[in-house]
């Protein structure tokens, strides 16, 4: 392999690490949010606990992401240096904004919201959960729009080869940035509201659950019944910008060779670009172009229209399927739990859950379900891209690394071994800390008193 493919292969490592954990946090934070202010509201004890059970949680995946996160930035000097040179004009102020008005507000507050328990008031503790919970939404934005305007790139001009900024505005808000951002806020709703409703169906299985186990999971149920119907819509709304301002990637991820009106809607299939078709196709006349563009006798573009400007197919076609396929069970998973949770408002005593083991056990099994259809829709997004770096102006070859080969295959293999002992390793401990929740219940701090007082 070239340099060029063990690049994108070691950057796609570092992201596809990276991106597992601020798709965590970025809801989560929204979650703790809400449990604190239950708990300040009802004074129920079980709304405490559940916040500082997934404070927990949110303190590992936070910290887990910032370290891969550093790692990755390390990449846009050694493994794409031509990135940064020409487009380092529009991407470096983006990825300071990011830096200065949200990675900061997060680490600067996560302290108070971990160890600020009676030792600020209650007011100033909510205040710091609020900003580390804004400032995790903030970070997402920034980094969203510049991947957004790597994308579908607008408010520049190109002089002596370099992107140089004239209307930040559009930078900033590109044409696909609404959608994209939309997209990612919801896949992070959804990763955090099955992770939190896996491990509380998980501390059910084992016997281990706490009031807050209760408090936890329905909320998550609830919120997952409730994101999932709200991604498909504007995962429709994102395909219909995609179609306009990217339609190789369109046409790739659906498998359409030749422009054809009222094309055919591809389910299942082998693509075979050496021969340009998809072999044992399993299609549904007519239904892609209603699908695609709301107008069943659409004529939508063939790959045939892009000779040497469209991306691999086979990868995005089949991580589409996977992103719509896990994204359809969750829905049904959701409205199952949420339907049985509706069902025994009445009867439940003290609040508590009695779900059937069998869907306890689903629950449990889809704990990281969020992280497959997240990883299958970047996949989508960056392999869609190709061949260009910044679409339809730069291409990825162009500003590749020189490096030896040898020299990234060595340094990808020891990231792969590195990120999968941290994600085994992580598993674990959120595993251990489902079946031993006691041991992560708060405790009355030294102090509390101060609290309680308002100082």
């Amino acid at each position: 392999m070239d340099a060029l493919l063990l690049s994108r292969l070691q950057f796609a490592a570092n992201i596809s690490f990276h991106i597992l954990f601020p798709t965590i946090t970025i809801a989560m934070g929204w979650f703790l949010l809400y449990f604190r202010l239950r708990f300040l509201k009802t004074r129920d004890h079980a709304w405490e606990e559940a916040y500082y059970f997934w404070t927990k949680v949110f303190a590992l995946s936070f910290a887990l992401g910032v370290v891969s996160g550093i790692v990755m930035s390390f990449q846009f000097g050694t493994n794409w240096p031509g990135f940064m040179e020409k487009a380092g004009n529009i991407a470096g102020p983006l990825l300071g904004y990011e830096v200065l008005t949200a990675f900061f507000l997060e680490a600067s507050f996560l302290g108070i919201m971990l160890f600020g328990r009676g030792r600020v008031s209650e007011r100033v503790h909510v205040t710091a959960t609020f900003l580390v919970a804004f400032g995790t939404t903030m970070s997402a934005f920034w980094i969203l729009s510049l991947n957004s305007w790597m994308q579908t790139p607008a408010g520049f001009e190109i002089i002596d080869g370099k992107f140089i900024p004239v209307d930040w505005f559009a930078v900033v808000f590109n044409p696909s940035f609404p959608y994209r951002l939309a997209h990612k806020l919801l896949a992070s709703t959804l990763t955090a509201s099955f992770l939190i409703a896996g491990l509380c169906a998980w501390q059910l299985i084992k016997g281990s659950a706490i009031g807050g186990t209760h408090k936890a999971l329905r909320t998550a149920v609830i919120v997952a019944s409730v994101a999932m119907p709200l991604q498909f819509l504007v995962g429709d709304m994102h395909g219909l910008n995609t179609l306009e301002h990217q339609p190789a990637k369109i046409a790739a991820l659906e498998g359409i060779w030749h422009t054809e009106k009222s094309a055919p809607l591809t389910l299942f299939g082998f693509p075979d670009e050496a021969a340009g078709t998809t072999h044992y196709a399993v299609k549904i006349p007519k239904l892609g172009s209603l699908i695609l563009a709301h107008d069943v006798d659409a004529e939508i573009k063939g790959l045939n229209e892009f000779p040497d400007a469209h991306p691999p197919v086979a990868p995005i076609f089949w991580a589409f399927r996977v992103m719509v396929g896990v994204g359809s069970l969750m829905l049904v998973v959701a409205w199952t739990a949420a339907w049985r949770l509706w069902r025994q408002r009445k009867s439940s005593v003290d609040g508590k859950i009695q779900l059937p083991r069998l869907l306890l056990g689903v629950l449990a099994g889809m704990t990281f379900s969020g992280w497959l259809a997240t990883l299958a829709g970047w996949y989508v997004t960056e392999i869609g891209r190709q061949p260009f770096l910044v679409y339809g102006h730069l291409r990825t070859a162009d500003v590749a690394t020189t490096l030896p080969s040898p020299l990234i295959a060595v340094t990808l293999t020891a990231y792969l071994i590195v990120y999968g002992l941290l994600l085994i390793t992580y598993a674990g401990v959120l595993k251990y800390m489902a079946e031993h929740p006691l041991k992560h219940a708060p405790e009355a701090p030294h102090g509390a008193e101060l609290g309680k007082a308002g100082v």
